[in-house]
C-alpha cells in the first residue's frame, strides 16, 4: 500500500509519499507561498537529487496537482499512474469533541470539520481545501482525517473544564482541547517500545518542544492532561507565543495601548515568547549561542523557557502520582542538550537524574535515575500514514467481495454516501448486531432501515460476519 500524507496550511502544502510495507519514504517536499507567482516548490525523491523551483501557484488545488505531477514525472517521479496512490492521509488541526480517533472522510465528516472552523479559523479551512482538492484530482481514492486534538479526547472533565460559567461550555464548547496529539501519541508508543514495556502499564510525560511546544501527561497510553488549551496559545512559553499569562493583562494592554482584538492576538501569538523576550530571534540555536556569548537577555529567555517546562513536568508528576519516563521530542527537545539539562535540573529528589555524558551524546535514554529521561524523534507523517493504512485495511474486505467468487457482485441497493456511513458505523461497532446497526444507520440517513437491509449490504461488502444475530446481543437502548 502507498499512502500520500498531506499537511495543508494557510500558504503551504507539505507532503510525504510512503510505501507502507516497510514504511519507506518514497518522496517528500513542500509547496510554499501558495497564492503567489513566486511560490517555492521543493521535492526530494528517494535516493535522488533534490529539486527546488519557483512557480506560480494560485491555490491549494494547483499546489496538490503540482505534487501529483512531480510524483508521476518520467524524470523525477516514483510512480507511473495515479491509481498507485492507495490512500491519502490529511492532518486536520481541530476535531472539537466530535473526533477521538482518525476517520475515513465522508461528506458528513467534512461538514463536521467545517463546523470546527470556529475553533481553528486559521487552520481547518485550509485542511478542507486540501481534502476537496484531492477529491477533484484523485476521485475515488479514499481519504483519512487525522486530528491534532483527537488524542486528548480522553482527558477527564476535571482537567478540561475551565473555571468559567459552565453555561459557556454548554453554549460555546469552551474547554481545553490540546494539540500536537499525533506527536504525543507517536512518541509515547515509541518510548514504550524502546523500554520494552506495555504502554498501558506506563505513566509518561511527553514534551514536544519546537517553535510550538506542549507537554502531555500520558497514563496507560491515554492523554489525561496537556498544556495547550482552547487554542495552542496556552501553556509553555514558545517561539512566538506567550503561553499562559494572567487573562486580565489582555484588556489592560488593549486599553493602555489602544489595541483591537486582532492586534492583541497578533502580539500574543506572533510577537511574544522567545522572540518577544529576546527581541532578536525565536530560533533556539541562535538564542543559546547569544547566551553563551554573554547576553543576559538571551540567558534570561532560556531560563524562563526551561522554568515553564520544569514546572509542568512537576505538575504532571503530582497529577499522575508515578512517572516512568520523561520523553523529549520536537526540534528543540530532540536536539538541545542545554534545554534538556536546564529543564530537568533540580528534579533529582523525584528520581529524574540526567546523565551528562549520555545527554551530550544524544542517546535515546539519557538518565541514570529511577525515572527514565528519553529522547525520541517524532514522526507525525508516519503516524498519519499508519492511521490511514489501518483504516483502509479495514475496508479491504469490500474489495475482496468485488473481485473474489464466481458470481458477479450485486449492485448497491443504496446510495454510495449511505454505504459509506454504514461502513463507518460497522467499523466503530464491530460487535453490534444487525438491529442495532439498522437503528443507528437509519438515524444517519434519515429513513427507516431494516436489519435485513443491513445484513444484505454487509454481505455485499464482505463484512457480513460483523453483524451478530440479534438474539445473541445485549439489549441496547
Amino acid at each position: 500500500m502507498k499512502v500520500l500524507v498531506l499537511n495543508s496550511g494557510s500558504s503551504s502544502v507539505k507532503f510525504q509519499f510512503m510505501r507502507m510495507e516497510d514504511e519507506g519514504l518514497l518522496a517528500k517536499g513542500i509547496v510554499e507561498k501558495i497564492g503567489s507567482s513566486d511560490a517555492i516548490v521543493t521535492y526530494q525523491p528517494e535516493g535522488r537529487t533534490r529539486i527546488r523551483e519557483i512557480r506560480e501557484v494560485l491555490n491549494h488545488s494547483v499546489a496538490i496537482e503540482m505534487v501529483l505531477n512531480l510524483l508521476l514525472s518520467p524524470q523525477h517521479g516514483v510512480i507511473h499512474q495515479k491509481n498507485e496512490i492507495d490512500g491519502i492521509g490529511h492532518r486536520v488541526v481541530h476535531g472539537g469533541e466530535d473526533f477521538s480517533e482518525s476517520v475515513l472522510i465522508t461528506d458528513k465528516i467534512k461538514a463536521t470539520i467545517r463546523k470546527c472552523i470556529q475553533f481553528a479559523p486559521l487552520h481547518n479551512p485550509h485542511n478542507l481545501k486540501g481534502i476537496e482538492a484531492c477529491e477533484a484530482l484523485l476521485p475515488g481514492v479514499p481519504q483519512v482525517g487525522v486530528f491534532d486534538t483527537a488524542f486528548h479526547q480522553t482527558i477527564p472533565p476535571r482537567a478540561f473544564i475551565y473555571g468559567l460559567p459552565y453555561a459557556l461550555y454548554r453554549k460555546l464548547s469552551i474547554r481545553r482541547y490540546g494539540f500536537h496529539g499525533t506527536s504525543h501519541s507517536f512518541v509515547a508508543r515509541k518510548a514504550a517500545e524502546i523500554l520494552g514495556r506495555p504502554i498501558d502499564k506506563l505513566n509518561l510525560i511527553t514534551c514536544h518542544l519546537g517553535n510550538g511546544a506542549s507537554i502531555t501527561a500520558v497514563a496507560g497510553g491515554k492523554s489525561v492532561d496537556t498544556t495547550m488549551g482552547f487554542t495552542p496559545l496556552e501553556g509553555l512559553v514558545m517561539g512566538t507565543r506567550c503561553g499562559s499569562i494572567d487573562p486580565a493583562l489582555v484588556p489592560y494592554i488593549m486599553e493602555r495601548e489602544k489595541l483591537g482584538p486582532k492586534e492583541i492576538a497578533s502580539i500574543m501569538n506572533k510577537n511574544s515568547g522567545m522572540l518577544g523576550l529576546t527581541e532578536t530571534s525565536h530560533d533556539m540555536r541562535e538564542i543559546e549561542q547569544e547566551a553563551a556569548h554573554g547576553s543576559e537577555r538571551h540567558q534570561l529567555a532560556l531560563e524562563i523557557y526551561c522554568h515553564t517546562v520544569k514546572k509542568y513536568i512537576g505538575a504532571y508528576m503530582a497529577e499522575m502520582g508515578r512517572v516512568d519516563a520523561v520523553v523529549f521530542t520536537g526540534g528543540i527537545g530532540e536536539n538541545s542538550r542545554l534545554v534538556r539539562r536546564l529543564s530537568t535540573a533540580g528534579l533529582e529528589e523525584f528520581g529524574i537524574v540526567l546523565n551528562a555524558a549520555k545527554n551530550e551524546a544524544n542517546e535515546r535514554v539519557i538518565s541514570s535515575g529511577r525515572v527514565k529521561i528519553m529522547v525520541v524523534p517524532t514522526n507525525e507523517e508516519l503516524a498519519i500514514a499508519r492511521d490511514t493504512q489501518r483504516i483502509l485495511s479495514s475496508l479491504e474486505p469490500r474489495e475482496a467481495a468485488i473481485t473474489a467468487g464466481p458470481e458477479p457482485v450485486r449492485p448497491a441497493a443504496v446510495a454510495p454516501d449511505e454505504v459509506a456511513k454504514l461502513v463507518l458505523l460497522w467499523a466503530k461497532n464491530r460487535k453490534a448486531d444487525a438491529a442495532f446497526l439498522a437503528r443507528k444507520w437509519g438515524q444517519e440517513v434519515g429513513r427507516s432501515v431494516s436489519a435485513a437491509e443491513v445484513t444484505r449490504e454487509l454481505e455485499r461488502l464482505g463484512l457480513a460476519a460483523a453483524a451478530r444475530p440479534a438474539r445473541n446481543a445485549p439489549k441496547t437502548n
